[in-house]
C-alpha cells in the first residue's frame, strides 16, 4: 500500500510535469538553456554542487510535525561557506516547540541538536557528456539539544549522543521532450551514533529516578528526488523517501531495578511534493508537504513546510 503511494505520487508529478512544462517549449523544438533555469530545491535532498570558494548559503526551514498525538513546530538553517571551490563547510542549527495533545506542552522553544558539515565534490555537472554532480559529506551531529532532566517529555529536542553521518549526493539534469529542463537527485545516508548517558525522564522513554544510557540505532536513508522547470521562476518538485532505523537500547537503573528499553528496528516511507519561485538565480522560496505513510514501527505524520534559500 505505502509503494503504490509512492509510486502514484511519482506518476502524478511526472504527468503535471509534462503537461505544464509544454507551455514553456519554443515552438521549434529549442531545449531551455541551463541558466534559464532557477533552482531553490527539492524539500528533503540535499545538493550535491558544492559553493564557488568565497560563497556562502543561507537556507531556512520551518515546518510542524503533525502527528495523531503531537505537533512539533521545527526550524532549522543550513548555514554554509564555500572553503574551496571543491570543499563546502558549515553548521545546521535546529529548535523546536513540541504541543502535545491531551499532554503537556513544551515549557518554550528549545535548542536542539547540531550539525557539523563538510562536502566535498567528486565531479561536477558536464549534461552534454552524461556527468552529474557528485559530492560525498561528512555529517557529525552535537548533542546540544537538552534530551534527559526533563519536566516532561516534550521539553526533549536532543538525542544526547554524538553521531557521525556520510552521504553520497548526486545530482544530474535531463531536457523532456518539450525542451523543458528535469533535474533529478539521489541521496544515499548512513549514520552511526555513540552512547548517550541518561538521568530521570528522558526522549528514550526513561522515567523519574533512571541512571543510566542508551545505544541510539544506525540509521539509513534514500531519497531521490524529481524537480522540473516549468519557468525560469517556477519549478514543481517532488521527493520519494525510505529511512532505516536499527534498535535503540537503553539499559540502566531505576527504583525497581534494572531496566532495558528496546525500540525496536523501524522503516519509513515517504513522499514530498513541493513548489519553488526563484526570484533570481540566487534566491528563492519554497513550500511543500511531507508525507510520512508509515511502516515498521513507524508512526505516519504530515509534515507543512517553508524555506528561503539565498547565495551570497
Amino acid at each position: 500500500m505505502t509503494k503504490g503511494w509512492i509510486a502514484a505520487a511519482l506518476l502524478w508529478s511526472a504527468a503535471v510535469m509534462t503537461g505544464m512544462g509544454a507551455s514553456g517549449a519554443r515552438a521549434d523544438g529549442a531545449r531551455q538553456s541551463l541558466d534559464d533555469a532557477w533552482w531553490t530545491g527539492p524539500l528533503l535532498a540535499n545538493s550535491a554542487h558544492t559553493l564557488p570558494q568565497g560563497h556562502a548559503l543561507i537556507e531556512s526551514y520551518v515546518y510542524d510535525v503533525i502527528s495523531d498525538k503531537t505537533n512539533g513546530v521545527t526550524s532549522l538553517s543550513y548555514l554554509l561557506y564555500g572553503a574551496t571551490d571543491r570543499l563546502t563547510v558549515g553548521l545546521v542549527p535546529t529548535a523546536g516547540y513540541t504541543s502535545v495533545r491531551d499532554g503537556a506542552d513544551s515549557a518554550g522553544p528549545h535548542w536542539g541538536d547540531t550539525e557539523v558539515r563538510a562536502q566535498f565534490r567528486l565531479t561536477a555537472l558536464d549534461a552534454e557528456k552524461g556527468i552529474p554532480d557528485l559530492a560525498i559529506a561528512l555529517i557529525e551531529t552535537v548533542p546540544t539539544g537538552k534530551h534527559d532532566r526533563l519536566v516532561r517529555g516534550s521539553d526533549g529536542f536532543g538525542g544526547g549522543a554524538y553521531g557521525t553521518a556520510v552521504a553520497l549526493y548526486s545530482q544530474m539534469v535531463w531536457w523532456m521532450p518539450n525542451g523543458r529542463i528535469l533535474r533529478t537527485r539521489l541521496d544515499l545516508q548512513g549514520g552511526v551514533w555513540q552512547r548517550a548517558p541518561i538521568s530521570g525522564v528522558s526522549v528514550y522513554g526513561t522515567g523519574a529516578g533512571f541512571e543510566g544510557h542508551a545505544l541510539p540505532g544506525n540509521r539509513y536513508s534514500i531519497d531521490a528526488a524529481l524537480e522540473y522547470s516549468v519557468t525560469r521562476n517556477w519549478v514543481v518538485a517532488m521527493d520519494a523517501i525510505y529511512s532505516h532505523g536499527s534498535q535503540t537500547i537503553a539499559r540502566g537503573w531505576d527504583a525497581a531495578g534494572p531496566l532495558t528499553l528496546n525500540s525496536g528496528t523501524s522503516d519509513g516511507f515517504g513522499f514530498a511534493p513541493a513548489l519553488e519561485y526563484n526570484v533570481s538565480s540566487n534566491l528563492g522560496f519554497l513550500a511543500g508537504l511531507r508525507a510520512l505513510t508509515g511502516g515498521h514501527n513507524s508512526t505516519p505524520s504530515l509534515t507543512p513546510a517553508i524555506a528561503i534559500n539565498y547565495v551570497m
